[in-house]
């Protein structure tokens, strides 16, 4: 179980995504949840990453400044996971 940075709500980590800020503070999407680095879970959920971008939630987070590319990415990331997981269920796969 891992907490939605966004909502506070604990969530089985299949459900979340995360997003690491590496030594360098550079922070991106890491699929496979396994890059180095400080990291941080969003639901896969549209609105709640839309919610992020407007609360600038992870700059808050890892005390950095991101440009709204980041959060546009985060958004389409998201919106794809999601209808993978409408289609397939939580796990993404058949």
């Amino acid at each position: 179980m891992r907490k939605d940075i966004v909502t506070g709500e604990m969530m089985p980590k299949r459900q979340l995504i995360r997003v690491v800020k590496n030594k360098e503070g550079q922070v991106s999407l890491d699929p496979t949840g396994k890059k180095a680095g400080r990291g941080a879970y969003i639901a896969v959920d549209v609105a709640i990453a839309k919610r992020a971008k407007a609360e600038k939630t992870f700059e808050k987070a890892f005390r950095v400044k991101l440009d709204d590319e980041f959060y546009d990415e985060l958004i389409r990331y998201t919106d794809h996971l999601q209808a993978r997981q409408e289609l397939f269920g939580n796990d993404g796969k058949k």
